[in-house]
């Protein structure tokens, strides 16, 4: 399987992406905005095998901040904006005229975003992976998921977020029981090599992008909110979510009610990472979707 690296001018800086496959007339590329911000294209390497399987070409990068394309000393730059310059910049440099776009977390934000409030064309479909039409929607279902915790971790959470100190080790424990409910387990022997890589988070990115923590959005993307815009989407839109995601089923239920020409995969028994935890039928379900699609 052909694999090309690569790295695009951007602003003063660089973004490093990542081709795997080649291309072919029928079939349009995929390409992957992983979440974050600050995380990396990394866990998209579950993916690849759709290079192969479904004889079509992936397209994953990291965005300004992390991974290979690691930045930090520079707050300005960790705005929606920045990073939706940055895609439509990958689509030229790279030729991207017609694509599959698929967006993760904080990535199916920015590719929300991207439809609902900028000019566009060439996308025969949007895959919005455990995303969020509304910053304050992602806090709201927070809350609730935390009301279902123990009590002194409730309380711990509280008092962390009243008080801005986030130092506390109970706070910490409590941080690391809620994602480990609601995002991903932890890393073992067995996880996926991509996984497993070291690589370098884009920390600043995240805070001044979102906030602290998943549950608290006071960032830059704090008044993130395309609501009002989800019914005017024409793309066809396949939303897909876990039973027990960040992205709660009501969240991705509120996409799939507003979004006009859209299907909605619930995979009941994961948390964020559907195409990490059951790869099988996340991969069955894309090629399917993007075969209809193209």
């Amino acid at each position: 399987m052909k694999i090309t690296e690569g790295y695009m001018p951007f602003l003063d800086y660089k973004t490093y992406y990542r081709i795997v496959g080649e291309s072919t007339g029928n079939k349009k590329p995929l390409v992957l905005l992983h979440g974050g911000p600050g995380s990396s294209h990394n866990y998209f390497e579950v993916l690849d095998r759709i290079a192969e399987e479904d004889g079509r070409q992936l397209i994953m990068y990291d965005q300004l901040g992390c991974g290979n394309s690691y930045l930090d000393g520079h707050p300005e730059l960790w705005t929606r904006e920045v990073w939706i310059k940055e895609l439509m910049a990958l689509r030229e440099h790279l030729g991207l005229d017609e694509i599959h776009l698929l967006g993760q977390s904080w990535g199916g934000m920015q590719a929300l975003e991207y439809v609902c409030n900028y000019e566009h064309t060439g996308i025969k479909s949007l895959i919005l992976s455990s995303t969020l039409p509304a910053s304050w929607m992602w806090g709201e279902e927070a809350q609730r998921n935390i009301s279902m915790m123990p009590k002194d971790m409730q309380e711990a959470i509280k008092k962390a977020t009243e008080s801005g100190d986030y130092s506390d080790p109970a706070y910490q424990a409590a941080e690391d029981e809620y994602m480990l409910r609601h995002c991903a387990g932890a890393l073992t022997d067995d996880s996926p090599e991509c996984l497993r890589r070291p690589v370098k988070k884009g920390r600043e990115a995240y805070v001044v992008g979102w906030g602290p923590n998943e549950f608290t959005p006071l960032g830059t993307l704090k008044d993130y909110d395309v609501t009002a815009q989800l019914k005017d989407i024409k793309e066809p839109s396949l939303v897909i979510s876990g039973g027990n995601d960040l992205c709660t089923p009501y969240i991705a239920k509120y996409m799939y009610d507003h979004i006009p020409d859209s299907e909605w995969e619930l995979f009941r028994t994961c948390r964020h990472m559907c195409f990490v935890e059951d790869n099988e039928h996340y991969v069955d379900i894309l090629v399917d979707w993007m075969n209809r699609h193209d």
